[in-house]
């Protein structure tokens, strides 16, 4: 729930207005990967496979993207 005090303090921040050209420095979405835009690729895993690949993540301190890219990799180094 947002008070009425927060409300109003968000309406005093948008009244004295925003420094546009320090919103548009700040970048928008997940920062990129490489020089070309990245592919989504779909993959259906059993729920076990699920439990698998966020237990290694979490043992490696990643998240299950990052773990993926990893595996990815050394299986075709």
């Amino acid at each position: 729930m947002v008070s009425d005090d927060q409300i109003q303090k968000w309406a005093d921040e948008a009244e004295a207005g925003y420094d546009v050209d320090a919103l548009k420095r700040r970048g928008r979405g997940r920062p990129g990967r490489g020089a070309e835009p990245a592919q989504v690729v779909a993959v259906r895993l059993t729920a076990e496979e699920l439990d698998a690949l966020d237990a290694a993540a979490a043992k490696n301190h990643m998240s299950r993207s990052e773990i993926i890219r990893a595996a990815l990799a050394n299986f075709a180094a």
